[in-house]
């Protein structure tokens, strides 16, 4: 077995365990993070598997736009929340 050989097998066990950690993550930053990592990982497998179109592609997409497009939700989602727990309070303060 050659190093190429080892370099894979190390690559593919990662790319199972984002798979693994990105469904059993309770923190939706996390699962983000993960996710990217997992797009960047299987964009290194297809420049081994010599697939360089491919690999760009999950370069671009897979850890890119996709990532963005999450992290920007997830801005969203906390700017409502922060939005709706305030609302709350001042209607708590209003009830005095």
């Amino acid at each position: 077995m050659g190093s190429t050989e080892g370099f894979r097998i190390v690559l593919l066990l990662l790319l199972i365990g984002c798979a693994i950690a990105v469904n059993l993550t309770k923190n939706l930053m996390q699962a983000v993070i993960i996710f990217m990592s997992y797009s960047s990982i299987m964009c290194i497998l297809w420049i081994l598997m010599e697939s360089p179109d491919l690999a760009i592609t999950e370069a671009a997409v897979g850890a890119g736009i996709s990532g963005t497009l999450f992290l920007m939700t997830l801005k969203k989602i906390k700017a409502e929340d922060a939005g709706e727990n305030e609302k709350k309070i001042k209607k708590k303060k209003g009830k005095r």
